[in-house]
């Protein structure tokens, strides 16, 4: 099913997101993976695509695994090294294979390359990639960032390439991972003044070990507040203590969000099924009264 269809018949909408294993060795772990995260419900899971085709060759065939599990699927894509022929080649393959959803990125520029060099030949920008998959009748997401793309000069900037995306034809956008939920609020006044009413979900990352952090500050831009430093700084040599404090602190953000009348939350479960189980139980409740 489209997402765009969900959206018009839940209040509100709860999804996780998976990556390809890069070992090919642990490939044969994401069917368990896919099984466990499909039978909390989700209304769709999205599957990341390796930039410069690391973890490509399977992005399709793990769709597959999740459409086969009676859950719609988001296949990511994005136009990197790839040029426009090629992107031709797989959105064809994809709709072959019967894939309705796609989150067009651009996705991040190879080291030593420049945006012009890893683009050539190519879609430059997520906005033309977006047209493009619009015109061959894909349901079409695209990324954003609540507190600003780290390539954009300020937030100004971001939010009119952002409206590029959206007068291009997505559907939805869905954000980078984001631990203040003040931020996202912030975020999405700035697209209502701009124009922007596309529908938006809110990306959640339980953090459950110190190490993840550097990585989510680079990725999403995020500011993590005192609240969440001073958890990690506490728990960080208890494991477990951490982990319980990261599905709390995650389930918290959860429920502010809902009540505060945001409709699409989705889950990066970094292929931790067990740690979405834990807040989707804190949470069962919750979605079934937001969605009566």
């Amino acid at each position: 099913m489209k997402i765009s269809d969900i959206i018009k018949n839940k209040k509100v909408t709860l999804s996780f997101e998976v990556f390809p294993p890069k070992q090919e060795a642990n490939f044969k772990n994401i069917s368990s993976t896919i099984s466990e995260l499909a039978a909390l419900k989700p209304d769709f899971i999205s599957v990341t695509y390796g930039a410069g085709g690391s973890t490509q060759v399977h992005t399709t065939e793990i769709t597959k695994i999740i459409q086969d599990s009676n859950v719609s699927a988001l296949t990511h894509l994005t136009c990197v090294n790839a040029t426009k022929e090629k992107i031709s080649e797989i959105a064809g393959d994809m709709k072959a294979k019967g894939i309705e959803n796609i989150l067009a990125l651009r996705g991040d520029i190879p080291e030593g390359l420049t945006s012009e060099q890893a683009t050539d030949g190519g879609y430059r920008h997520a906005s033309e990639l977006t047209a493009f998959l619009k015109q061959q009748g894909f349901c079409v997401g695209g990324a954003c960032y609540p507190e600003g793309h780290p390539e954009s000069k300020n937030r100004i900037d971001d939010i009119e390439k952002l409206k590029y995306k959206v007068d291009a034809g997505a559907d939805f956008l869905t954000t980078q991972m984001i631990f203040d939920n003040d931020m996202l609020y912030s975020f999405l006044y700035r697209l209502e003044s701009k124009g922007i009413h596309v529908p938006v979900f809110a990306g959640i990352m339980p953090i459950t070990n110190v190490n993840q952090i550097p990585k989510m500050i680079k990725l999403s831009n995020a500011f993590i507040p005192r609240k969440l430093l001073a958890i990690c700084d506490r728990f960080q040599d208890h494991p477990d203590a951490l982990r319980q404090a990261g599905i709390a602190y995650a389930t918290d953000q959860i429920i502010d969000l809902i009540s505060n009348g945001i409709n699409g939350i989705h889950i990066y479960t970094m292929n931790k099924p067990a740690i979405a189980k834990a807040i989707i139980q804190n949470l069962d409740n919750i979605f079934e009264a937001s969605n009566r």
